[in-house]
This record gives C-alpha cells, structure tokens and sequence, in this order.
C-alpha cells in the first residue's frame, strides 16, 4: 500500500486529521485538465510515485505549466526527464530546478530521505553510458532510495567488476547498463543475488545497431534473475528498481 495514503490513514486514527478534510483529499479531481496535458494528480495514491515530466517534445512553457499544477497540488519533488539544456535555463526562470547535464533531467525540490530496503547499484561497462545512467541514478534517488555508482567496470577489463564484490554482493538490486555487446548483465547477473535489472544502450560501433545488439544479448542472457528495459531507457530501469527496492508483504506491517 502507498505510504502516503498509509500516513494519512494513521493521521484519521490518531486524530491528526479529520474524517471530513481526509475524505476532501481523496475526492479531489483525479487529474488537472490544463488544455495541452492533463496531470494525474492521482498517480502516486495509485502507485506510490508521481507523475514525471517527459520533456522532449514538450516547450519550456508547457513544462513550466504542468509544474505550477503539480506544486498547487502538493507535489514537493518533481523529475523531468530528457531535457535540453536550452528548455532547462528557460523552466529555471519560473521554477527552481536543480539540471544535470549528463542525463539530461532536472529536479525541483530536493532529494526525499531514503526509504527503501538497501542500496540500488548502478553499473556501466564504459564511461560512455554515463548519461543513461545518471538518469537511471537520478530517478531512483528521487524515488527514495540510496545509490552507489560503479561506473566504467566492463568486462574488456573483468578486474575491475571484480574490484567491486562488496557493493554488487550488498546491494539489493542492481542496474547494469552496457553498450556494445551489452555482456555486463550476464557477468553481474552471474555474480549477484538479487534482480539486475539491464538497460542496453546504443553506445557501440556499426553492427551494434544503435543499441539491438546489446538488447539482444540481454534478452538471451544465461544469468538468472536479469530483466531487461529499453534501449537507454534509464528512466525505466531507475523506477524499476525503485519499485523492488520499495515491496512489502501485503497485509504485513514493516
């Protein structure tokens, strides 16, 4: 169950809130009819995490109208994703975002307290899928969770995944984003005793086919416990392990 309606919950029986103004919260419109979008403002009852900006194809004026709603309505962090920097110095004009180059996203309002069960790692096989990981890192820090970051560990050079047991064997899940032959999901999956989750990217030469070929390699890998997202979806592989990182027994308290 959500832990913000769980909190509200508590409030009602505690005598924090009243019926009445928890009962006001629940009925408000499910979403924000702003003529070009409209914003669920149900979302994170539903799943625990709010709406996120997909920003590419979206102007600047849009973005900043869709974070007025947000923010009228509560919403202390907000993510927007694959943003141009040239979008980002027009939304900071009207909005407090905090931009990150490498993976092309901003955030308005700070990073939540971690809360979830352990540590979500985040591997590359090489310095060029930095910006699908950043992204990856990013959406799952603003989700709640605590991140460490192992970048440039891939297999041409085995020893330095190697040089890093501790943090694989001690995370509760990891996010392995490779180009090229996309075969770092297989070795950490091979390694680690929690989901590894593979993001492929189109990091690679001619017959990498802008990322297919790491796709494919994830999809066929032998390791068990690796599921794969899209090519660069960073976005996805952060909110997934975000989710696994979040699970509780249903219908048993913490």
């Amino acid at each position: 169950m959500d832990r913000d309606m769980k909190q509200m919950l508590e409030s009602v029986r505690d005598g924090a809130l009243s019926v009445d103004d928890a009962l006001l919260r629940l009925k408000r419109q499910p979403f924000a009819d702003i003529g070009f979008a409209k914003v669920d403002l149900h979302r994170k009852l539903r799943q625990g995490a709010a709406e996120v900006i997909y920003g590419a194809g979206k102007t600047p004026e849009q973005i900043i109208g869709i974070l007025d709603v947000m923010r009228q309505n509560g919403q202390n962090t907000v993510l927007i994703t694959r943003l141009s920097e040239e979008a980002a110095r027009i939304v900071a004009q009207a909005h407090p975002i905090d931009y990150h180059r490498d993976a092309r996203a901003a955030i308005l309002g700070g990073f939540p307290e971690p809360d979830g069960l352990g540590t979500i790692v985040v591997a590359t096989g090489g310095t060029s899928d930095i910006p699908v990981a950043e992204e990856a890192a990013l959406t799952a820090q603003v989700l709640g969770n605590q991140v460490t970051r192992l970048y440039d560990v891939g297999v041409a050079g085995l020893h330095r995944t190697l040089a890093h047991l501790d943090e694989i064997m001690g995370a509760s899940v990891i996010i392995a984003i490779a180009g090229m032959e996309g075969a770092l999901a297989s070795v950490i999956g091979g390694l680690a005793d929690c989901p590894v989750i593979a993001v492929p990217t189109s990091v690679g030469y001619g017959a990498s086919f802008q990322g297919l070929s790491a796709l494919l390699s994830m999809l066929n890998s032998c390791a068990s416990g690796v599921s794969v997202v899209n090519i660069d979806n960073g976005f996805g592989g952060g909110y997934q392990a975000s989710m696994i990182n979040h699970m509780e027994r249903k219908g048993v308290k913490p």
